[in-house]
């Protein structure tokens, strides 16, 4: 059957409406409801089609494109499991979806409560003492975090403390963060198991040292063996001990940042607690703290008075605002959802659940491609790609052709220390026979690589957009329509 792959312009026809809209009242023209100033010269040049056209045309788009609906997304560090459908629904209940954010707190009780016992949540699975829910990802709450460390230093006296220190593996965010807030990252090489090297860490510890930053488990998919002694080394050089808490979903219910020495986390509820990512978002990434930084979180704080919830913005040692509001409340009641659905063991069984996948789909590849680091692993791991550039192709082949198979890449090329890396991270989501087809298509590309190495070069073959010139695309991006010009 032949489709109608023409854009939403191009099959655009004068007078064709998708709605009506009333007439305005004679007495009322739009002229004096809209300033002069906001008023068009001319009508907006908006494709004109009729609402059945409309309605095929963007699901027919939706059906070209990959989504965690209808396709295995083994995005490493970008987690990408499913969502489920009631926290959606939990969330659009008139008395969360259309509360405004101006309403007094006396009329916001409910959504208030849901947030404070979310607070509480977080705090106990993050062994922490206190939480905010106001940043709004979770690069947000490493600034966040980052400031309340910086501070606590400025209120301990302590200005000279500059310098942040961040493992070879982390995320590009936790350098970009510290950056931005003021201070100097001293990077911290890994060792041959993928974990902090100690004598390198050692080294760089100094009366300079403001914190260390660290991701555990890591973007390797590694837990950190040594992370008690790290934070140990840390504290006794008068450093806070910062964690990216972006794998959270694989140690929750299991093991806890606060106790095994973190001082200061976040959260990604876009991939622990199974909310929106991306463009299903927004996103959110509330911070947990120990004691001695809560007065330093963001105001307006959600507190308990008596039966009844407020906003205490009396916090004179508060880093202040960091989100307008109150964060995206959206999010809290989908992550209060799941949390409530799951309960403690739940959630325990879902992080199990996650480094088992993660561990079988290894056990699978090992013995087919190089494992950066071949120990068990948590929730995610990385293959070394070394392999398929020996044979003319790289990994952004490999992933390119992937897509011939019906399965979403993993993340490529990072982290930056594993060449030519495929990071792979299937999530508690998936089942058995997923896991298998997507080791099988990932085998079958190794030997087309050997086989015809033009294969992987030229793909994807099936997808509605072949290969892409990406850096000219990069370079000089085009955004909008052009119409093409008369004849």
């Amino acid at each position: 059957m032949s489709i109608d792959d023409r854009l939403i312009f191009e099959k655009s026809g004068p007078g064709r409406r998708g709605g009506y809209l009333p007439q305005p009242d004679p007495k009322t023209p739009l002229e004096s409801l809209i300033p002069a100033k906001l008023l068009r010269q001319e009508p907006a040049k908006l494709p004109e089609v009729a609402e059945l056209e409309l309605v095929r045309h963007y699901v027919r788009l939706s059906q070209k494109s990959f989504s965690i609906d209808t396709h295995f997304y083994p995005l490493g560090s970008c987690t990408m499991k499913y969502n489920p459908k009631i926290n959606e629904k939990v969330a659009a209940l008139p008395g969360f979806a259309r509360v405004h954010p101006h309403q007094p707190a006396e009329q916001a009780q409910g959504v208030l409560e849901i947030m404070h016992e979310l607070q509480r949540y977080l705090a106990e699975i993050s062994g922490m003492d206190a939480v905010t829910l106001q940043p709004a990802a979770g690069a947000h709450g490493e600034l966040t975090g980052i400031l309340m460390i910086k501070a606590h230093l400025l209120d301990q006296k302590q200005p000279g403390r500059v310098e942040v220190l961040i493992p070879d593996s982390a995320h590009g965010t936790n350098p970009a963060t510290c950056t931005l807030a003021g201070f100097k990252v001293v990077s911290v090489k890994s060792n041959e198991r993928g974990n902090v090297n100690l004598d390198d860490l050692k080294a760089k510890l100094s009366d300079r040292t403001a914190a260390m930053m660290i991701t555990n488990p890591s973007t390797l998919g590694l837990f950190e063996e040594n992370i008690v002694e790290v934070a140990d080394l840390v504290h006794k050089a008068g450093g806070q001990m910062y964690m990216d808490g972006a794998n959270m979903n694989a140690i929750q219910g299991i093991a806890r940042p606060g106790d095994f020495g973190i001082d200061v986390q976040h959260f990604n509820l876009h991939k622990t607690f199974s909310t929106p990512h991306g463009g299903g978002g927004p996103g959110s990434g509330p911070v947990a703290c120990k004691k001695h930084l809560e007065p330093f979180l963001p105001v307006p704080r959600v507190v308990r008075d008596g039966a009844r919830y407020a906003l205490d913005s009396n916090r004179p040692k508060s880093i202040g605002r960091v989100k307008a509001f109150f964060g995206n409340v959206g999010m809290h009641v989908r992550c209060y959802a799941y949390i409530r659905y799951h309960g403690p063991d739940g959630l325990r069984s879902n992080a199990e659940n996650a480094v088992l996948n993660a561990n079988y789909l290894m056990a699978r590849l090992k013995k087919r491609f190089r494992i950066a680091y071949d120990r068990p692993c948590m929730h995610e791991f990385v293959i070394n790609g070394t392999s398929f550039k020996k044979l003319g192709v790289h990994t952004l082949d490999v992933a390119k052709r992937l897509l011939d198979y019906g399965f979403h890449p993993p993340t490529i090329y990072f982290p930056l220390i594993v060449p030519e890396c495929l990071m792979i991270e299937p999530t508690e989501s998936e089942n058995r026979e997923t896991l298998d087809a997507f080791a099988d298509a990932l085998i079958k590309i190794q030997e087309e690589a050997k086989a015809d190495p033009k294969l992987l070069l030229e793909a994807p073959h099936t997808m509605p957009v072949r290969r892409l010139n990406e850096v000219k695309a990069s370079r000089e991006p085009i955004v909008r329509y052009k119409a093409p010009a008369a004849k």
